[in-house]
């Protein structure tokens, strides 16, 4: 291409450029007042704007449209829930210590803030709760292996009996179940664990490996216990002061909420948890069955987590009476262990509990539920505490979005079980909130109450 079409082109494009804007300044000034063709009369010619294909508001359905838009919005939550799990299980070594110390903050925290109050050093009191929790722990679980240990020939020679007296029930009872079967059984038992030996000698190496992580679990524990009992306070405003400005105070009265219905629900679990195991324990002393304490012990863990760690725990106690002492104990225990349950059931856990954990059974289940799944027994152990101070944020957040306090400065909490008293307690909160709706909310000076 020549020198001569270059520049032949060049012109052609500057042309171009300017006729269209000479067009564009022809357009603006059709649309103003100031036009000459409006001082001399002349009606400009009239713009044509051509029609545009119809955008997808107008071609889909609004009920198409909305179930799209949360059906995006919904994945979007998904995704990000995977997310958070796929952390949470890279750091589990972390994270499960972490709230395992926040659990026993909630328990201890009062006694830290009650030695503070008398004027003791921050330091020292959570130092003294701290070293008085390890004295009570290691203390009973001495005494749990002590009696174990004394007590594992008495229940051998037991086990060994009754197991006998069951092999004779199932040949004489109604499943006829031969002596020849019985030692079938037992010899595909003892052929399946020959097969799977390579996989119970990886067991035991992912054992010991989880009793590293145990023993480093325990010490992160401690450390962390520490300086929440310390600085727990401190903590939460330094952690408030990272969001916006118009999120602070809420955020840190809905914690404040929070905190306090996790220290109630702590509390009332191990009072409750006690209660199971001393009644259950008692039974087990009077019908004189081996490791009565050990079993006690093991009934008080596991009722931390509601409705199935009793139950499951319950069982144990069932089964290791029926082994050693025959069926006529066995069932007595399963008494005792239906009455304490009903007992915590229907008095302990609505009296003590009281309405600012009083979660739905079913929202219980549920929530051990995907604990277990999602986490184990740990996950089983913190599920409801978890949903107890999600329930106690959601509910104040949504009653009190600008962070004032409640009426009567408590949690929110859940709904009572009880239709006619949720509806009173509905119609209370709201003639309190709406009493005077142009009363400005009290300004908030902290971002957190000092006794938190």
């Amino acid at each position: 291409m020549t020198s001569g079409d270059l520049s032949f082109l060049e012109d052609t494009l500057t042309w171009m450029r300017a006729f269209r804007e000479q067009a564009r300044n022809r357009l603006a000034a059709a649309q103003r007042d100031d036009h000459p063709f409006a001082e001399e009369g002349v009606t400009p010619a009239p713009v044509v704007v051509v029609d545009q294909p119809h955008g997808v508001e107008e071609v889909l359905p609004r009920g198409v449209r909305v179930a799209g838009a949360w059906a995006w919005r919904f994945i979007a939550f998904v995704v990000a829930a995977y997310i958070l799990l796929r952390l949470v299980s890279l750091l589990h070594v972390v994270l499960i210590p972490v709230v395992i110390a926040i659990l026993l903050a909630a328990l201890f925290q009062p006694v830290s803030t009650g030695l503070v109050n008398r004027g003791m050093n921050r330091s020292l009191a959570a130092a003294l709760v701290l070293l008085a929790t390890l004295v009570i722990v290691f203390g009973g679980l001495g005494l749990i292996v002590r009696t174990f240990i004394s007590q594992i020939d008495t229940l051998s020679s037991q086990v060994s009996d009754g197991i006998n007296e069951v092999q004779s029930w199932l040949a004489s009872g109604p499943l006829h179940i031969s002596d020849a079967q019985l030692n079938d059984y037992v010899d595909r038992l003892q052929q399946t664990i020959t097969q799977n030996q390579g996989a119970l000698t990886s067991g035991a190496l992912s054992t010991a490996t989880t009793l590293g992580e145990v023993v480093t679990g325990f010490f992160l524990t401690l450390f962390t216990l520490f300086f929440f009992l310390r600085d727990g306070g401190h903590i939460w405003r330094f952690l408030c002061r990272l969001l916006p400005r118009e999120a602070r105070v809420p955020t840190a009265r809905a914690g404040h909420y929070s905190w306090k219905t996790l220290v109630s629900y702590v509390h009332a679990t191990v009072l409750v948890a006690f209660v199971d195991a001393v009644g259950i324990g008692i039974g087990l002393f009077v019908l004189q069955i081996p490791l009565a304490l050990p079993l006690a012990a093991l009934v008080f863990l596991g009722a931390f987590i509601p409705v199935v760690g009793a139950t499951v725990t319950g069982a144990v106690a069932v089964l290791v009476a029926l082994v050693a002492k025959g069926w006529v104990s066995a069932l007595i225990v399963l008494i005792i262990v239906i009455a304490v349950q009903q007992l915590e059931g229907h008095v302990l856990q609505p009296l003590i509990m009281g309405r600012a954990v009083a979660l739905h059974p079913l929202a219980v289940i549920l929530a051990i539920a995907g604990g277990i799944v999602v986490a184990g027994i740990v996950g089983g152990l913190i599920a409801v505490p978890l949903l107890a101070v999600l329930n106690t944020a959601i509910r104040y957040l949504v009653r009190h979005p600008s962070g004032a306090p409640t009426p009567d400065r408590e949690p929110p909490g859940t709904q009572p079980t009880d239709d006619d008293q949720a509806e009173a307690a509905d119609r209370t909160q709201d003639a309190s909130r709406t009493a005077d709706p142009h009363e400005p909310p009290p300004a908030d000076t902290s971002l957190e109450p000092r006794e938190a």
